[in-house]
């Protein structure tokens, strides 16, 4: 797994972008009590479920497995002169 630059921030902003896509399709509402760790995985989840993104095999997912798919998810979506991917 080679590590992005910027991957702290371009996962904060994945994180950001889930919750918002989460919330959206209406499956579900976090609580500012639920946990960055907690947050991750659901996204990565339901980005799974919906075909988003490609799922890992369930002995390679961890946290910093889910956080660099997240990273690398929204990382493609971002444009191409994007700081973040500087």
């Amino acid at each position: 797994m080679k590590k992005l630059k910027n991957e702290a921030e371009l996962f904060k902003a994945a994180l950001e972008a889930g919750v918002i896509y989460g919330e959206k399709r209406g499956v579900v509402e976090f609580e500012a009590t639920d946990s960055a760790s907690d947050k991750a995985l659901y996204i990565y989840r339901l980005l799974v479920h919906d075909k988003v993104i490609a799922p890992l095999p369930e002995e390679q997912v961890s946290q910093k497995s889910v956080r660099h798919r997240l990273a690398l998810w929204h990382a493609r979506q971002l444009p191409k002169d994007d700081p973040l991917l500087q």
